[in-house]
């Protein structure tokens, strides 16, 4: 279960705090319940992302996680630029207790990810699609019981984005996902549950086409 309380966020600006981004967003997501996420650019999909995935900070609330959340696949951040794709692999299976059989997942994570030799250059020299398929494959090394998913299946070609599909069937036996994509399809193949994010508030949608229907009438009015 992963409980989101009265969260804010606001980034701060060189002219001092930002224009708020969330406002007072409350939401339970159920235990093995896939949730999309929807609404116009700009709407704070990602941020809300990694606010549940711990890799950002509410400004004022909390999000609970009860239960182990990846962070948020494809986006391409959290990883350490002067470091190799497989120094930050390392770093991340000692985070997790996994020096015991770390060779065996970062061959995996290797392997996933397919980027070939730039696996052992600086991650700051990856391009966006490079930097998604790394995260990728961090992310499928570990047992999480929530995914999180930012336009992980948009990332690198028609062969990866089938491998990133197949990879999330195949999670729907044991894990959940929180996704944010924008192709409509795969929101609807993978998750049951949405959150439509509309001037900085979240509704909550017990189906996903229901959230779908409330964000096409809001570019309909």
């Amino acid at each position: 279960m992963i409980i989101v309380d009265d969260v804010h966020k606001r980034y701060q600006t060189s002219h001092g705090p930002g224009k708020w981004i969330l406002r007072g967003v409350d939401f339970v997501i159920p235990p093995k319940v896939s949730v999309g996420l929807v609404g116009r650019n700009g709407a704070g999909k990602s941020t809300l992302l990694r606010l549940i995935g711990g890799t950002d900070q509410p400004t004022k609330g909390t999000v609970k996680r009860l239960c182990r959340v990846s962070w948020p696949m494809g986006f391409g951040g959290g990883l350490q630029g002067s470091m190799t794709g497989r120094q930050n692999a390392k770093f991340v299976c000692r985070i997790h207790g996994h020096e015991y059989d770390i060779e065996e997942r970062i061959a995996f994570i290797e392997d996933y990810a397919e980027i070939g030799y730039a696996f052992d250059e600086p991650v700051k020299t990856y391009s966006s699609g490079m930097k998604s398929r790394l995260q990728f494959g961090m992310s499928l090394a570990f047992d999480f019981d929530v995914y999180i998913s930012d336009e992980a299946t948009a990332s690198g070609d028609a062969a990866f984005k089938n491998k990133a599909a197949k990879a999330f069937k195949d999670l729907m036996d044991r894990s959940s996902l929180i996704m944010v994509s924008h192709g409509e399809s795969t929101l609807k193949q993978f998750c049951s549950a949405g959150i439509f994010l509309d001037n900085g508030k979240a509704h909550w949608f017990d189906n996903i086409d229901d959230a779908l229907k409330a964000y096409k009438d809001s570019r309909n009015p």
